[in-house]
């Protein structure tokens, strides 16, 4: 039985349990901002739930979670509880992916934000020309549009 298939039934037995209890047992999860192509269990979209999971959380430079993040921070902790180790910076995490065009990307890629050569920002693509990030100080980890075109796209393999 498929996992698409044991939805139905899980709901059925669940009634009124909460999504991550079904996700615990195998179901699924609707995740704001998630493009619907991307509904696979992968360790991508695993990290890209993650960091949805931290919506409203604090921005904190240097933090890792769990309860604060900085930009590589957020990324840093999906991907780990996710199951795939990454660098700490932005700058590094780019240079530990897979580079690929605009037009490949899919949710839970990594969106970097550059100036020249120097990467300083990094967010999880959640589809739909957004992304998951922890932006600046003051701010909380939130779901928001791709505000420029200086940005490369990396697959963490």
């Amino acid at each position: 039985m498929t996992a698409l298939n044991r939805v139905p039934s899980l709901m059925a037995r669940a009634g009124t349990a909460s999504a991550l209890t079904l996700a615990a047992v195998g179901g699924s999860i609707a995740v704001p901002g998630m493009s619907s192509d991307a509904s696979a269990a992968t360790m991508a979209t695993k990290a890209l739930q993650i960091a949805a999971s931290k919506r409203g959380a604090p921005y904190q430079w240097g933090a890792t979670g769990p309860r604060r993040f900085d930009c590589s921070g957020l990324t840093l902790y999906s991907f780990k509880k996710a199951g795939k180790k990454l660098p700490r910076t932005a700058a590094q995490q780019y240079n530990k992916t897979r580079h690929i065009s605009a037009g490949s990307r899919r949710a839970g890629d990594l969106v970097f934000f550059h100036s020249g050569r120097y990467v300083y920002h990094v967010g999880i693509y959640a589809g739909h020309g957004k992304i998951w990030h922890a932006p600046k100080t003051g701010a909380v980890v939130r779901l928001e549009k791709i505000w420029s075109k200086s940005v490369w796209y990396g697959r963490v393999n």
